[in-house]
């Protein structure tokens, strides 16, 4: 079973096993429509389309971010809807580096279900080899999903200054507040260090090797072990993707404060710093 990754290779041989359920998770947070626009116009064969803002952000939810996270008991209905049975073999895909697909991985990863992994490459890899495409709308069928979630694995907005190692995974010119395209205030949480999501990919557009990845979360937690540090984005998910690459490279999965830079910025009292 895959838990953290999955080639191209690797789909194609098995994306037909009944016991196998893809997931596509394009979006495109300037344009909401794209993704199901992109859904309806060629899939993986039998991939279900899961939106960002519909699905993975459903109400109610635990913090105040611009995409909150669901409660542990709306997770449980949305992946009941989404036909996930225990054991199954989930494969989840966007065609933007999987900073998307890393959101529902980390979802499941936290409801302890383990057989889930981002297709390596997404859309893109699928299209480069011409394997087959559908325009097939396939509908979601109902199964049971009832786990529990990974204690102490969320971090609350009060909790933040308990860490001593935060990370920030936006843009390093949103981390510095060059620029802001998105939330009201630029800057980033006093004492957090950076880390742009986009490092863990090569120029190519795919994971950097286990070894790769190992060596530079090591340089970047230093003395801090990986369950003791906390991701941050700007509304909790592509800091899933540094989660999703710590956990490839065989580290424990660091901390999410879900809340991210889009809770943090806009409620009062909260410093803010622009410095490196």
């Amino acid at each position: 079973m895959f838990t953290t990754l999955i080639s191209e290779d690797e789909l194609f041989i098995g994306f037909d096993n009944p016991e196998w359920i893809i997931f596509d998770v394009r979006y495109d947070l300037m344009d909401k429509n794209a993704g199901k626009d992109a859904y309806l116009q060629g899939h993986i064969p039998g991939a279900i389309y899961v939106d960002l803002h519909d699905d993975l952000s459903r109400p109610p939810s635990i913090n105040g971010g611009r995409h909150p996270l669901p409660t542990i008991e709306t997770m449980n209905i949305l992946f009941a809807e989404l036909g996930i049975r225990p054991n199954m073999q989930v494969v989840v895909y966007d065609d933007n580096g999987g900073s998307f697909a890393a959101r529902l991985w980390w979802m499941l990863r936290y409801m302890q279900h383990k057989n889930v992994a981002v297709l390596d490459g997404g859309w893109q890899s699928w299209l480069t080899v011409d394997r087959p495409i559908s325009r097939d709308v396939v509908a979601r069928v109902s199964s049971e999903f009832k786990n529990s979630a990974l204690a102490s694995s969320v971090i609350d907005i009060e909790d933040v200054d308990k860490f001593e190692r935060v990370i920030d995974s936006r843009d390093p010119a949103r981390y510095r507040g060059d620029i802001e395209p998105i939330d009201k205030v630029a800057g980033h949480i006093p004492g957090a260090t950076n880390r742009f999501w986009k490092e863990n990919l090569t120029e190519a557009g795919i994971f950097k090797s286990k070894q790769k990845l190992k060596q530079e979360f090591d340089e970047l937690f230093g003395n801090t072990r990986s369950e003791n540090t906390v991701f941050y984005c700007g509304s909790g998910v592509t800091a899933c993707h540094n989660l999703l690459a710590t956990a490839h490279a065989g580290l424990n999965l660091p901390k999410l404060y879900a809340g991210s830079w889009s809770e943090w910025s806009s409620t009062p009292g909260k410093p803010v710093a622009t410095e490196m």
